[in-house]
C-alpha cells in the first residue's frame, strides 16, 4: 500500500492565507474601522486618543523634531504628490502608471471629504503646531499617504522581479505612511483615532482598487518567477505521488503463465 502525503496545517494554512489576503486585510480593516468609529459617535473620550497625547504631545515633542515632523507631514501635500507623479508617469512600467496613480488620488480624496462630512468631528483643540481647516475624521493625509504609496508598493511587487529591492522598497514607502500619520499627531491637527481610521479605510480602498481598476491601467507581467515557484512546488509532489493509472494497470495486467507441457503418448501407453 503506497503511503499517503498530506501537506502540514502550517503549509496549507500559509496557502489559504497567500490565496485570500485581500478578503483578510480587508475585514480586519473593516473591524478596526468599526471599533473605532462606535467610539467616536457614541462616546466623548476615545481612550487611543488620550494614550497618544500622553506619549506624543506631551513627551515627544521637541524643538529640534517639529521642523522634521513639519517636513514629512508636507510628503502628502499636493505638491510633492505632483511631482511624484509625474516621476511615476515617466519611469514606472504598465501600459498608464501615471494615471493609475493619478486617479487613485483623486477618487481616494473624494472619499475622504465624503466621509469628512458623514461623521463631522471637529479637529484637535489647544495644542496645534500648525493651522489646519477642516473636520478631522478621518485624517486625510492618513489616507492619501496609505492609498498612494500602498499603490506604488503594489506596483512594486507586481513587476520588480529582485526579491530584495521588493522587501526594501516595502519597507521604505511603509515608513513613509507610518511617519506621515505620526507627524499629524505629532503636530496635534488630528488625533490618533482619525490617523489609525484613515490607514483603515484606505487599505479597504486598495483592496479594491489593485482588484478591480488597477489592472486596467496596468496589465499583468509575464514574470518567469512565479512559473519557476509554481514548478519547484509541483515537482516534488509528482516525484512522491503514485500515478493512478500505473497502480490499475499494474492490478488488472494477468501475469505472464508459462503453458503447461504437453505429454506425448508412447507406444507403451497405447
Amino acid at each position: 500500500m503506497p503511503q499517503s502525503h498530506r501537506t502540514p496545517w502550517t503549509a496549507r494554512f500559509a496557502r489559504l492565507c497567500r490565496n485570500h489576503w485581500r478578503t483578510i486585510v480587508v475585514c480586519l480593516a473593516l473591524i478596526v474601522l468599526i471599533a473605532i468609529l462606535e467610539e467616536v459617535l457614541f462616546s466623548d473620550i476615545v481612550r487611543m486618543d488620550q494614550l497618544a497625547y500622553w506619549l506624543v504631545v506631551l513627551h515627544m515633542r521637541t524643538d529640534w523634531l517639529t521642523p522634521v515632523m513639519t517636513s514629512v507631514t508636507n510628503l502628502a501635500a499636493p505638491v510633492p504628490l505632483l511631482v511624484m507623479l509625474v516621476i511615476v508617469a515617466a519611469f514606472a512600467p504598465g501600459r498608464r502608471p501615471g494615471w493609475c496613480c493619478a486617479l487613485n488620488l483623486v477618487l481616494v480624496v473624494a472619499l475622504n471629504e465624503l466621509l469628512k462630512y458623514i461623521v463631522h468631528r471637529p479637529r484637535p483643540d489647544g495644542f496645534r503646531l500648525i493651522s489646519e481647516v477642516g473636520y478631522s475624521f478621518p485624517s486625510g493625509h492618513s489616507m492619501v499617504s496609505m492609498a498612494f504609496f500602498g499603490l506604488l508598493v503594489w506596483m512594486i511587487w507586481r513587476y520588480e522581479r529582485d526579491r530584495t529591492m521588493r522587501v526594501l522598497w516595502s519597507l521604505f514607502f511603509g515608513a513613509v505612511i507610518f511617519m506621515v500619520g505620526f507627524s499629524r499627531i505629532y503636530l496635534g491637527v488630528h488625533y490618533a483615532s482619525d490617523v489609525v481610521a484613515g490607514f483603515c479605510v484606505s487599505l479597504v480602498w486598495l483592496a479594491f482598487y489593485t482588484r478591480v481598476v488597477a489592472p486596467l491601467f496596468l496589465p499583468k507581467p509575464a514574470n518567469p518567477r512565479h512559473s519557476s515557484a509554481l514548478t519547484a512546488r509541483i515537482a516534488p509532489e509528482k516525484a512522491t505521488r503514485p500515478d493512478p493509472a500505473m497502480d490499475t494497470a499494474m492490478w488488472n495486467t494477468t501475469p505472464d503463465v508459462p503453458p503447461a507441457p504437453k505429454h506425448r503418448r508412447t507406444e507403451r501407453g497405447r
